[in-house]
């Protein structure tokens, strides 16, 4: 195990996600980060130098290195989630620049449903406002470990410290009654790079770090051998050829966890056991694999596995259920309605299914819920009962986000409805300090 830890703390990635409301700076900030860390190769500086004096700017936009759509550069928004990979001598990461519109929360679902941090920007002339506070519960509902409050434009309020110390203490308490482990709050000016890569000369009562130096040392665990382990079959491997007329493997990708030859296991939803025989990686054989290698299992017995099947330890194997209750948000234009008939894919099975009932729609202003709203429409957040006409071998998302999540899709085109998260929606203050402090013990959310 510990060779295992040793090995993967070597892949320093970290995924992360901004959200603020629109106008708040996210883009600036992003091409402000990426720009003063040398992360910005020349001829797409020179393309943004030449659209921004084609528009009557004598420096660089740089929220242009984001925003790419024509219509973001025309209307000066972001739209869609734009993906950016960048690397430092310390980390490599991925990050997610998403809208602020309240009409494309289901973008930042999106863009933030894999990240392991999420830096929520706030304009410091207008502090805490609505879609801050829905972007710091979408962080939350989606189990966000570490969030980063930026608090932008400090350049417009003379660097004052009262102004940003009153914000990041509304905002961390905001989220603290969400059940969000983590708050660092960092005061910055994305224009002129304020504490973005480079420490502020005008800010010397902060003595925090900035936000690259803050990415590039917030503890992430990649460590998921510790993790419930779980593998969903992908597809089938019987070559039946002469060399190996009787191979039998299952090929798929590890979620979460590790597995070892001679290791008992469950196939699920059959509910039959096995112990694992043989493991192949790469073309060879290995003695334990781990998420996310992607590999094949051979099992001792024979056994009717499929498609969709799930393998888990025969002593940590999760509930089969055929009733699913979950936080949804709903992402497609078309409402979702009681009694609509949808497929729910969850890893690698896709079943029939049909929505039992909406009990409620989360209101994001005050977490109140707006009970029976009998539809879910585009943006909307509330909690869901689905029936599933097989049984499936679901986590709860506070355990795995990875085996804990699912799609409901619309079964006449395939246009995917609503994105789900199973179990309870927030986490308590109290789950919430226990998972800050287990870091990377076997506590820890599974990422």
């Amino acid at each position: 195990m510990t060779a295992i830890s040793e090995q993967l703390s070597t892949t320093t990635l970290l995924r992360f996600a901004t959200a603020g409301s629109v106008d708040d700076g996210k883009s600036t900030l992003v091409g402000r980060l990426l720009h003063d860390s040398k992360s910005v190769l020349a001829d797409q500086l020179e393309a943004v130098e030449h659209a921004s004096r084609s528009r009557g700017q004598e420096a660089p936009d740089l929220a242009l290195l984001t925003d790419g759509l024509r219509a973001e550069r025309e209307q000066g928004i972001t739209i869609d989630v734009a993906y950016r990979y960048f690397a430092t001598p310390r980390r490599r990461f991925i990050l997610a620049d998403t809208p602020g519109h309240v009409q494309y929360t289901r973008n930042m679902v999106t863009g933030a449903s894999t990240a392991e941090l999420a830096v929520v920007l706030v304009d410091a002339r207008n502090g805490v406002v609505e879609q801050t506070r829905r972007h710091a519960a979408v962080a939350a509902l989606l189990r966000v470990p570490h969030v980063v409050l930026a608090v932008n434009k400090m350049d417009l309020v003379d660097y004052a410290e009262p102004v940003f110390a009153a914000i990041a203490e509304e905002f961390t308490s905001y989220a603290a009654s969400l059940g969000v482990p983590e708050v660092t709050a960092i005061p910055i000016s994305a224009l002129a790079g304020d504490n973005v890569v480079e420490p502020s000369a005008h800010m010397d009562w902060y003595g925090g770090p900035t936000v690259l130096e803050h990415l590039e040392t917030v503890p992430v665990s990649h460590d998921l051998t510790a993790c419930h382990a779980r593998f969903p079959v992908q597809y089938v491997i019987r070559p039946q050829t002469a060399e190996h007329p009787d191979y039998r493997g299952y090929a798929g990708q590890i979620a979460a966890g590790a597995f070892r030859v001679g290791e008992a296991v469950t196939v699920l939803p059959s509910g039959r056991t096995s112990t694992i025989a043989g493991i192949d990686a790469l073309g060879e054989s290995v003695d334990i694999a781990w998420a996310p290698q992607s590999v094949t299992l051979r099992l001792a017995d024979d056994i009717d596995i499929s498609r969709g099947d799930l393998i888990a330890p025969a002593d940590d194997a999760p509930t089969v259920t055929q009733d699913i209750e979950a936080t949804v948000c709903h992402v497609a234009d078309q409402p979702l309605t009681v009694g609509q008939r949808v497929l729910l894919k969850h890893t690698t099975r896709t079943v029939k299914a049909i929505v039992k009932d909406i009990p409620s729609r989360l209101t994001l202003d005050d977490l109140s819920q707006h009970p029976a709203p009998g539809q879910l429409v585009a943006n909307d957040i509330g909690r869901v009962v689905v029936r599933t006409a097989e049984p499936l071998a679901l986590d709860a998302y506070a355990d795995s986000r990875r085996t804990g999540s699912f799609l409901l899709i619309d079964p006449a085109d395939g246009t995917t409805l609503t994105a789900g998260m199973a179990g309870a929606s927030f986490a308590t203050a109290a789950e919430a300090g226990s998972e800050a402090g287990t870091g990377t013990e076997a506590g820890a959310w599974d990422f």
